[in-house]
């Protein structure tokens, strides 16, 4: 076994864990799994709902883009006679870990096991606070779609998670449970449920854009159909996901940071109303140390860019609205750039408003951002550029945040290594909001 290569390894190890999982299921085989998405008015999270447990318990957790897992707040009220922790040298503590999955558990600051229990430290991205807690497995049941419609709910048991303490919970949307990482790990939800269900290893979300209307989240490959009808993922532009290097790195001590399990692409260049943003090209690639190049997330609510390029993008912007006769008003906090919408009689979608591209693998494939999605309306006559000043030593040049995904279809293809992209799918006439949840079997 150990003269396996190690990635041969891991497949034999998801391989032996989720057929066991299947056995104990009835035999459904769905091509798809479907969750729904809404956002939190105050924190701006993007929440789904989850069952787990026995008996089945519904969950609100958050979902983060690059997580690693998903975890759950475990305490009092974590009841289930069919959750199991996982032991340490067992095939799960080595599929979370790695060879050295239990060696010298407590040296060097660095424990991985408590009292024979395989330990993984669970991350709350928005509060930055890391904690240890058990690697575990219980039942996890989501609803099956064909694409069109959900069907019926398939139950995986022995489903991994982190049972984490409940004081990592500070910080989430009220009532939230936990975090769902959607990250390109081995443990994270995309690999294991297509291990699981035998599906292809690709997921896609579709953001909501307000705190009243939903969104969808699929696991598995298209059709993702929206109303009337659309199959959205024929809409697809490609562009290749960019591995960082951080993303293979060992966490030693405690407080190292932990690896990434986020998305990455290449912008070579940004765009407003075909001007180029002049700016340093070197920080739109990632170097070796893992700095650089642009990621996209659904922890931050809107796109932040590296203070050099936020102020090359903020004045192009400017003189391109000002020539449309935008009139500027004084800044809304967080916002830098806004603008009175008197002068357009208060409408939202106004050709008028710069448009902005994120030129990806050549001049030919690019990201067009509209109003929708660069500006945010704050009160009933101002609209601001929704996009921050991320700092000078921001590590990552751009994130591309929530506001600017919102009603964009994102396919994440892990088994090609790209990312899929709509663009405004309110320019075709359909929105996330648009998955028919009330349609069964």
């Amino acid at each position: 076994m150990a003269s396996l290569p190690q990635a041969h390894l891991f497949s034999l190890i998801l391989l032996s864990l989720t057929s066991f999982s299947i056995s104990q299921t009835p035999l459904i085989h769905p091509n798809a799994l479907v969750l729904p998405l809404t956002k939190h008015a105050s924190t701006l999270q993007y929440v789904t709902i989850i069952s787990q447990r026995t008996p089945l318990v519904p969950l609100n957790v958050i979902v983060d883009l690059g997580g690693q897992f998903l975890w759950v707040g475990c305490g009092s009220n974590y009841v289930s006679s069919s959750y199991r922790p996982a032991r340490c040298h067992s095939s799960q503590c080595f599929l979370a870990h790695g060879a050295k999955s239990c060696d010298h558990c407590l040296s060097r600051g660095r424990p991985k096991c408590n009292n024979g229990t395989c330990i993984l430290f669970s991350e709350n991205v928005f509060t930055s606070k890391v904690s240890a807690g058990d690697l575990s497995e219980d039942v996890l049941s989501l609803q099956s779609t064909d694409g069109l419609n959900p069907r019926s709910a398939v139950a995986i048991p022995h489903f991994l998670f982190s049972c984490a303490p409940e004081i990592l919970l500070q910080g989430l949307a009220g009532g939230a449970e936990g975090i769902a990482g959607l990250g390109h790990g081995r443990i994270g939800l995309p690999t294991l449920l297509s291990s699981a269900l035998n599906f292809t290893r690709k997921f896609a979300v579709c953001l909501p854009p307000t705190t009243t209307s939903s969104g969808v989240l699929f696991f598995g490959d298209g059709p993702y159909a929206l109303l009337p009808g659309i199959d959205v993922s024929k809409l697809l532009i490609y562009t290749p996901l960019i591995k960082n290097p951080r993303s293979v790195a060992t966490r030693v001590y405690v407080t190292d940071p932990l690896p990434s399990y986020e998305y990455f692409i290449r912008v070579k260049s940004i765009q407003i109303n075909g001007k180029q943003v002049p700016l340093d090209s070197s920080l739109l690639a990632i170097n070796n140390n893992g700095i650089g190049g642009t990621k996209i997330s659904t922890v931050n609510p809107y796109t932040l860019l590296q203070t050099s390029i936020y102020n090359s993008f903020t004045k192009l912007f400017l003189q391109e609205a000002m020539a449309q006769n935008f009139t500027r008003v004084s800044p809304v906090a967080p916002f830098d750039v806004c603008f009175s919408t008197k002068n357009t009689n208060g409408a939202y979608s106004t050709p008028a408003i710069p448009v902005i591209d994120l030129v990806l693998q050549n001049e030919k494939v690019f990201w067009r951002i509209f109003e929708t999605n660069s500006m945010v309306l704050v009160g009933d006559d101002v609209a601001c550029l929704g996009f921050l000043d991320g700092g000078l030593n921001q590590r990552t040049s751009i994130v591309i945040g929530g506001h600017q995904l919102e009603d964009n279809l994102l396919q994440f293809d892990l088994e090609s290594s790209r990312l899929g992209f709509t663009s405004s799918l309110l320019l075709r006439e359909t929105s996330c909001a648009n998955f028919n949840f009330t349609s069964s079997l």
